[in-house]
């Protein structure tokens, strides 16, 4: 079994992580949707359960605000953070406490800085990219640019910061002028495209597709330089090292592909875990190790000269990775559809919703280590076989609107009530 060990990043001298060493970072109570590396070697995290994690010590030093899922983590040149959540909001970070930068009418799915440093560009589900001030301009108003057909997956600055580059679930590359507006589109794939790097240089564009495309182009022209389409989809992350000599694709079936920028190869194909996705991948700042994140409520750091000595990394047991057969139907229902979010042991552990022990007779909205949405607070509900049927019945937005539970019900009422029967085995505080 694989020693874990937390990967220490002192705040002022990052710590080197030791060579030729597998490393787990853990601490979030949820999959890991993002992370990014700084130049100086600090490490931010972003999580499903809400979280934005900081790691420069012992523990991660824990950034929380937001009221879903955190999508994307981002660091300013001022030593401050940015992020973008389901909850539709970017928040700055300057210590513990965030600022609301503004929001999008939809998740926010990627947030990018300009290269000096005076404007954040924002890709959201509601088919826009914001361009918001930073620093001194802050108090000026944000500009918005729409143009494609549904939800923006990724953006990022070009041309000293004068263009934008986007990417959409419409299949389209876009170009933008920052100054006028204007766009162009730049290439059409057909599938939606997930994400975006680019070079240092801005030599080449490197995007990654819902139908498994790895491919590099000229970002002036669109003309294709490489295609590294692999049998496996869809291609989830991108990352390039700091002077992008290499960059990574991360697919939904837990392969971790690694790009040689110099003779445009492979250098490597990794199956990174058992059970895919790779929801997230960045390099360390000297470039030696990859991180990456999928399902498991962890980030793993493998070197890149022995990656390949490693084997893919086990899932730690979930109940929604269980195998359905393996379960009766109660305890299915809860796998699918409650287990990602919640405990059933006391102590809510980080998770994007609060612990479910002891929670037959308990008002809504009454846990002490959990922030509940403004929405529950002074509820009335106490959970029991009526509410909890009704929760999953009408649907969590209908029945508590405003909360942050996502929107799912369970159509069938035999399923509801082996849910409830299961939970009410299953949460009774034990003597």
């Amino acid at each position: 079994m694989r020693r874990a060990l937390c990967l220490l990043l002192a705040a002022s001298v990052p710590a080197l992580a030791a060579a030729g060493e597998f490393r787990t970072y853990q601490g979030h109570g949820g999959p890991v949707m993002d992370i990014t590396v700084a130049k100086d070697g600090r490490l931010a995290t972003a999580s499903f359960d809400n979280a934005v994690g900081l790691w420069s010590g012992m523990t991660p030093d824990w950034r929380d605000g937001h009221r879903a899922a955190v999508n994307v983590v981002t660091f300013l040149p001022d030593e401050r953070m940015a992020s973008g959540s389901d909850d539709f909001d970017i928040l700055l970070w300057e210590g513990t406490v965030p600022r609301r930068l503004g929001a999008h009418a939809g998740k926010v799915t990627d947030l990018a800085v300009s290269p000096d440093g005076t404007h954040l560009a924002s890709a959201s589900w509601d088919g826009s990219i914001g361009l918001w001030p930073l620093g001194a301009d802050e108090t000026q108003e944000p500009r918005s640019f729409t143009g494609h057909a549904s939800g923006v997956n990724a953006v990022v600055f070009a041309d000293d910061g004068r263009t934008l580059l986007s990417a959409g679930a419409d299949g389209t590359l876009r170009h933008w002028d920052i100054e006028t507006g204007a766009s162009r589109t730049l290439l059409e794939n057909g599938f939606g495209i997930n994400k975006l790097i680019l070079a240092p240089d801005e030599s080449w564009l490197a995007y990654g597709t819902v139908d498994g495309a790895t491919r590099v182009i000229d970002p002036a022209t669109g003309a294709q330089i490489a295609d590294f389409t692999l049998e496996r989809r869809p291609i989830l992350a991108l990352a390039r090292d700091t002077n992008g000599s290499r960059i990574a694709a991360g697919d939904g079936e837990g392969y971790i592909m690694v790009i040689s920028t110099a003779d445009w190869r492979i250098e490597k194909d990794f199956r990174a875990t058992e059970r895919g996705p790779i929801w997230a991948l960045d390099f360390s700042a000297d470039g030696s190790d990859i991180l990456a994140a999928g399902l498991e409520p962890a980030v793993y750091a493998w070197p890149l000269d022995t990656m390949g000595d490693f084997a893919p990394i086990e899932d730690g047991g979930q109940s929604f990775l269980a195998a359905p057969e393996t379960m009766e139907n109660g305890e299915r229902q809860f796998a699918r559809k409650c287990s990602i979010c919640h405990t059933l042991t006391p102590g809510t552990a980080r998770r994007a919703g609060p612990s479910l022990y002891g929670l037959f007779g308990r008002r809504a909205g009454s846990l002490e280590d959990y922030t509940y949405s403004s929405a529950l607070d002074g509820a009335q509900i106490i959970w029991d076989e009526t509410t909890i049927d009704a929760l999953f019945d009408e649907g969590p937005d209908h029945y508590v609107p405003g909360t942050k539970m996502p929107m799912q019900r369970i159509t069938g009422a035999q399923d509801r009530a082996d849910l409830v029967a299961y939970l009410r085995r299953a949460t009774e505080p034990q003597e």
